[in-house]
């Protein structure tokens, strides 16, 4: 810790008084105190610089303190710490800024213990708006901290600190409990390295601790942030997603600003009021929703509102346990890896409270490996088999998408290239986030993609697609016809297994490729594409399929 230089009888620059701590980091200090000359109260913060027998560093970060106050100041007034001096005396680094009316979130944290979801949420979109403008000015923050948020009764937060990245002598972090993993490795701070924090701040309040905790030295708490896997969160609620989404250790697979500004808006939206009862997910609340409709005989369309829904075989509780579901009827489109029934995907009608957020974020360098209902080994089929899609090394380039995709950003921690104006359609969830499925198309387009994932499938992906999903589709009436037999593939290395059939809808034949493929012992994705079985084998719906197959990352 940085020990003070001065006492609260001295004053600093003779003329800053010190009055009371704020906070305290590793190699920072903050005071509240008092501009003798003005009498105004003011914001000292204290930062111990490395030996620079040049003064480099000094001037180096009063330059970059002063331009960030300026050019925030201007952008976000009101919104950030507005630092009005910045003084360096004998090797201590002292920046004021003007008096904040708000608690520190550390000081909170520390009296409180965690936040109720709604508020929460609030604070981090707060955080996430300052971020974001700054970010589009080229500053990154790179030391955000609960020390750097101060949250007020009136108005929203306020953040400082910006331009005092790398000013600290022993640390390279002046929080390495919020520290990202690439700051482990000392590399130059991104956008990415905020969202990390924003993470961080997320996990606090609805933990009650950092994701990981302090361990007396920097370097060693470092070197957990770098090398430790993530404490699972467990009392993060609705919040889980978000914050496993953006504390990914590689920093080209975190959330993008936009996702994560939809996700905490529809927590807010969920519920205005800021009691401290838990709130449930969004995706639970659909399913709640769809079965309640479906209970009382009503049903979805989907071509004004929308195509008519199809009702399928009663649930088997086979690798979701929903237990709100498991007297009704299977729900339009519910992937068996998640449900036990299956009925097309192409019929699940439009969700009013489904998300549509995207992205334009680049493909993760690194796949990871998807999962989903494994596929099932080969029985015989009237119908001719046609090849399966190949399972090629996906690209990891941005600019191979073809024209008209970009890459949409799950909450769910998934992202996959969609053509435009596709939008997430339907999203069922089991209790506990054990299995969900989200649907995506377009209100003008016939087509569909299901992503469904689980984590109680089995190890075969061809005995999910035989055993589990395969009945469910024959009891369903819907003229169900397999093509060929169910092909063993890998996909991105791990177990897959690939199935294709027919069926009818509404007068039409339908055409669905499944691909299922794990992801551990018994988590798992899969992936189905549905079209018109006329229009199957259209070049732009190859293309498409090909695209999912290629982009898809977990």
């Amino acid at each position: 810790m940085v020990k003070a230089h001065v006492s609260t009888h001295e004053l600093v620059a003779g003329r800053y008084r010190l009055l009371d701590v704020v906070h305290r980091e590793t190699n920072r200090v903050s005071w509240y105190g008092e501009d003798t000359a003005s009498e105004r109260p003011v914001v000292l913060t204290q930062i111990q610089l490395p030996p620079d027998p040049r003064e480099q560093t000094a001037r180096r970060t009063i330059a970059r303190v002063m331009r960030a106050s300026e050019i925030l100041g201007l952008v976000l007034p009101g919104r950030v710490g507005v630092v009005i001096d910045v003084i360096e005396e004998f090797g201590t680094l002292w920046t004021v800024a003007e008096w904040i009316d708000g608690t520190p979130l550390s000081e909170l944290l520390e009296r409180q213990g965690t936040f109720n979801y709604v508020r929460a949420a609030r604070i981090a979109l707060e955080v996430l708006d300052v971020l974001d403008a700054a970010h589009r000015e080229g500053i990154v923050h790179a030391e955000l901290s609960p020390g750097q948020v101060f949250v007020r009764d009136q108005g929203p937060v306020v953040v400082t600190g910006f331009g005092l990245a790398g000013a600290t002598s022993a640390s390279r972090v002046g929080a390495p409990s919020y520290a990202s993993p690439e700051q482990a490795h000392g590399a130059r701070p991104e956008p990415s390295t905020d969202l990390w924090a924003l993470g961080a701040l997320l996990y606090a309040m609805a933990e009650g601790r950092p994701p990981f905790r302090d361990r007396g030295r920097p370097d060693a708490t470092l070197k957990a942030v770098d090398r430790l896997p993530l404490r699972s969160p467990v009392r993060a609620g609705p919040h889980t997603q978000v914050i496993t989404g953006l504390l990914r250790k590689n920093a080209r697979e975190r959330l993008t600003a936009p996702v994560v500004r939809d996700a905490l808006n529809r927590i807010i939206r969920e519920d205005p009021d800021t009691s401290d009862e838990p709130i449930p997910s969004t995706r639970l609340r659909s399913a709640c929703a769809a079965v309640a409709a479906r209970r009382s005989g009503r049903s979805w369309n989907r071509r004004g509102p929308g195509k008519l829904a199809l009702a399928g075989t009663a649930l088997a509780a086979v690798t979701v346990t929903v237990a709100v579901l498991a007297t009704t009827d299977s729900l339009p489109g519910l992937d068996a890896s998640a449900s036990g029934t299956d009925t097309t995907p192409s019929v699940v009608a439009p969700n009013p409270s489904a998300s549509s957020a995207g992205g334009n974020t680049a493909l993760p360098e690194q796949p990871v490996e998807p999962s989903a209902s494994a596929p099932v080994e080969p029985s015989p089929s009237p119908t001719e088999p046609t090849p399966s899609p190949t399972a090629s090394a996906p690209s990891t380039d941005a600019n191979a998408l073809p024209a008209g995709f970009s890459v949409y950003q799950a909450p769910e921690g998934f992202s996959v290239a969609l053509p435009k104006g596709w939008k997430r359609l339907s999203e069922d969830v089991s209790p506990g986030n054990i299995a969900y499925r989200i649907v995506f198309g377009a209100d003008d387009d016939p087509r569909t993609l299901t992503v469904t994932y689980s984590e109680a499938l089995r190890s075969n992906p061809v005995a999910v697609w035989r055993d589990d999903v395969q009945p469910g589709l024959e009891q369903a009436g819907i003229g169900f016809q397999r093509i060929g037999e169910i092909r063993a593939t890998t996909y991105r290395g791990r177990s897959a297994a690939d199935m294709e059939w027919t069926s009818d809808f509404e007068g039409i034949r339908i055409r669905t490729f499944g691909r299922g493929f794990l992801t551990g012992a018994n988590t798992g994705y899969s992936l189905r594409w549905t079209t018109p079985a006329a229009d199957w084998n259209d070049t732009a719906n190859r293309q498409a399929l090909d695209t999912f197959l290629r982009t898809f990352r977990e």
